[in-house]
């Protein structure tokens, strides 16, 4: 059994006084239903769950009035064996993208405030386009992704006042003793050839056989397909899944990893494809980083919608999109070239990501000037690069010299802590999580 951060989440919304529904959005098999289950089953007496995909049949509750007592009468007509108590039933909308109407009855359950109700699904941000009245400010919002790497380690049976004494050794900045950092090491690298997708977790933890493992992530690569392939217009099907399947290659394969869309077919350009890109977005499918003209708060304000970089929203798509063999050479240590780098970058961005960070980068070619990313943290700007080895930061200390909004910046290196008076801070590449 996985233990989720999510499930602390959950119960902070279920002790709010006035609460409003609650919507867990997120990608396809990162556990959205398993953990409203589990937070069911340890703080009510009953769960209602309806899944709109596995039951169509049942969106005919919301046919009608969506006045709450006829709704609550209505279920309890379908599922006689269910009491539908104030307080003590949970009432779960699972996949709720398959059915508008209850999607729009989300207003009035929270208007009504009798009965605590958890909607889920995959695609929401596509779907809910075709909701007939989508209830903003009626619902809250949890994002749900895969396990990050302090999940991993719950789950490899690693405490939690272990990963907090790791931790400390960043407030003390001072290096980590080395057998404990080469260990942390190789479970960061179990991780990045894992994944954080839960059932691919779950099958390490039980077997620790990557054949295994394999077979899970491309099935889970498959589903992913699949979702593209029903969901998407017909004018977008075939290009989304073309820009989706170009992503192993466009962060791992090259020295530049800005998303290049003639590697997805030749002389293929922008007008083509970005609307597949946005797509894939908006389905929680892939996330981005954005190329900025200038290092200044609010970088948003300075970003490029047509000069990104783009990731899968799990490490577990992105190694299921390569031969068996690349999770061995990530283990054993053993990737050269590019790819080194580019696996080294994908994780700290999927570490980030799984955070809440808006991500971006920076680029300037005279004087030569890179950042890998940037993220903006508690009103500052914070540059990081990743080093497959523990080369010189060159851009990162001219960037805080000639930046007062940033008084320090990250490297994450194969390596241990270290700082230097320019206000750079070595760290090991796991210690990206603990931002």
């Amino acid at each position: 059994m996985l233990k989720r951060k999510a499930l602390d989440k959950i119960l902070d919304w279920k002790k709010k006084k006035n609460k409003k529904c609650l919507i867990v959005q997120g990608a396809r098999q990162t556990g959205k239903t398993y953990i409203i289950r589990k937070f069911a089953e340890e703080n009510y007496d009953e769960l209602l769950e309806i899944n709109f995909k596995e039951t169509p049949s049942a969106s005919e509750i919301f046919s009608n009035d969506l006045n709450v007592d006829n709704m609550v009468l209505a279920i309890r007509f379908r599922y006689p064996e269910k009491a539908i108590t104030p307080g003590k039933t949970l009432i779960f909308l699972d996949e709720i993208q398959e059915c508008e109407e209850a999607i729009t009855s989300l207003k009035f359950w929270a208007t009504d405030n009798r009965y605590d109700v958890i909607a889920s699904g995959s695609l929401l941000g596509i779907d809910y386009k075709r909701a007939s009245s989508y209830p903003v400010g009626y619902v809250d919002y949890l994002k749900m992704y895969g396990l990050d790497f302090e999940e991993f380690l719950w789950a490899k049976g690693i405490k939690a006042d272990m990963i907090d004494a790791v931790r400390g050794f960043w407030g003390s900045q001072k290096a980590v003793p080395e057998a404990i950092n080469n260990q942390m090491m190789s479970y960061f690298r179990q991780y990045i050839a894992v994944g954080g997708m839960p059932e691919a977790v779950q099958k390490y933890i039980y077997t620790e056989d990557f054949r295994e493992v394999d077979t899970i992530q491309r099935n889970i690569l498959q589903g992913y397909q699949y979702d593209i392939a029903h969901y998407a217009t017909a004018e977008e099907k075939v290009k989304a899944e073309k820009c989706y399947l170009s992503l192993a290659g466009q962060v791992l394969d090259k020295e530049n990893h800005k998303f290049q869309y003639k590697e997805i077919e030749h002389g293929a350009r922008a007008q083509k494809y970005y609307s597949s890109i946005d797509w894939l977005i908006r389905a929680d499918i892939i996330h981005m980083s954005k190329l900025v003209t200038d290092v200044r708060f609010d970088l948003s304000d300075y970003a490029r919608n047509d000069f990104f970089r783009a990731y899968t929203t799990d490490l577990t798509l992105l190694i299921a999109m390569k031969d068996y063999h690349f999770k061995q050479y990530i283990v054993e240590n053993t990737i050269a070239g590019n790819s080194k780098g580019g696996i080294y970058e994908c994780a700290v961005a999927d570490a980030l990501y799984k955070k809440g960070y808006s991500l971006f980068f920076y680029k300037k070619d005279n004087p030569h000037l890179e950042i890998d990313i940037l993220i903006q943290k508690d009103g500052k700007i914070l540059p990081i690069e990743i080093k497959g080895g523990n080369n010189r930061s060159r851009s990162i200390k001219s960037l805080i010299e000639k930046n007062e909004n940033i008084s320090c910046g990250y490297k994450f290196i194969d390596g241990n802590i270290g700082v230097s008076d320019s206000g750079l801070i070595t760290l090991p590449l796991y210690m990206a999580s603990f931002i």
